[in-house]
């Protein structure tokens, strides 16, 4: 088992041992109206240990920065850096760059952390030696558009089998959500890899296992997070995720099972069957089919929903699918990683 340089090994009391101390780094872009709370969550944490926060600001359109200037004003534990592209991973890159700590927390702007958070993360790096723990992205709407998103992120029909989707039992995983990472464990691997726009994550988490590493899934770990608002802003997330997602597949071979494969032959099928339609009647039987496993499975999965978030279920799957399909299928070579 691993244990920090820093720290002794666990005690017999919570209350008598040392908790090591942790850097969290928060990519932020455009984030005015909540990231005075976003702050806030994390520097409330019931943990013992000191903490540090790293705010990586990209270039707002409101003001992001100001906000960010005064909060590390009032508060030595903050640290404000630049990331002047925007990116996701060149801020995470930033932020872990400017921390100090041997355990990094990877948090998102619009991220609810339980307050136990940063403790259960700790226990389980150290229980377990893993590189990277991490819990559930467990999505919570408020509106009816976003219940019925909610609900399709945490159902196996909307996103597969993902235990960081839908919950299961705490083990090895592929990826997890955000993650709480050993520094010598980043510095391994080199970080994120700034050439992935999405599914970064994923891409370092397969680099860390690739090395030996071990990424672990703790339930206990459940992060809520809000779903899109809008069909649009839906249709555009899943899209980019089946479009980067096939980026990732030419950079690591062998790393697409049946769950990545199935939007986009389901994409490719129902356009099939809608070519033929005009001259062979029953190519209209996949579209139709696939329609009426969707609504059998909204029915199925929609238990509980408020009506109005039910009845946008099958469109929210539909729009999952097709989106996400459609992006793996049509993503170009272009975006493949240079040599």
């Amino acid at each position: 088992m691993k244990q920090f340089p820093d720290s002794p090994a666990p005690a017999s009391s919570s209350e008598t041992r040392v908790w090591p101390p942790i850097s969290i780094v928060i990519p932020v872009l455009n984030e005015e109206r909540h990231l005075r709370e976003a702050v806030r969550q994390v520097l409330s944490q019931r943990y013992e240990g000191p903490i540090e926060v790293v705010l990586a600001i990209g270039p707002s359109r409101d003001r992001t920065q100001e906000v960010a200037d005064e909060i590390a004003t009032a508060d030595p534990r903050v640290i404000v850096v630049p990331n002047p592209t925007g990116r996701t991973p060149n801020a995470l890159n930033a932020a872990i760059a400017a921390s100090s700590n041997k355990i990094i927390a990877r948090v998102d702007g619009h991220a609810m952390l339980p307050d136990d958070y940063l403790r259960v993360a700790v226990e389980t790096l150290e229980e377990t030696g893993a590189d990277n723990v991490g819990g559930i992205m467990a999505a919570e709407g408020v509106t009816p558009f976003e219940q019925a998103v909610a609900r399709a992120m945490t159902s196996k029909i909307g996103v597969g089998g993902a235990r960081f989707h839908t919950g299961g039992t705490a083990g090895p995983a592929d990826t997890v959500y955000l993650g709480v990472f050993r520094r010598e464990a980043l510095e391994r691997v080199g970080g994120y890899d700034e050439h992935f726009q999405r599914a970064q994550d994923w891409e370092m988490n397969h680099r860390i296992r690739e090395t030996g590493g071990l990424v672990w899934f703790q339930p206990r770990m459940r992060v809520s997070y809000r779903p899109r608002p809008n069909l649009k802003a839906l249709a555009k997330q899943y899209f980019h995720y089946g479009r980067w997602r096939r980026v990732v597949a030419r950079t690591h071979e062998g790393t697409i099972n049946l769950r990545y494969l199935a939007p986009p032959l389901a994409v490719l099928a129902i356009l099939a069957g809608l070519v033929v339609s005009p001259f062979l009647w029953p190519g209209l039987l996949i579209p139709g089919g696939y329609l009426a496993a969707i609504l059998a499975g909204s029915a199925v999965t929609g238990s509980g929903l408020p009506a109005q978030a039910l009845i946008r279920l099958p469109l929210v799957y539909v729009t999952m699918h097709m989106s996400w399909g459609w992006g793996f299928l049509t993503s170009p070579r272009r975006l493949g990683k240079p040599g």
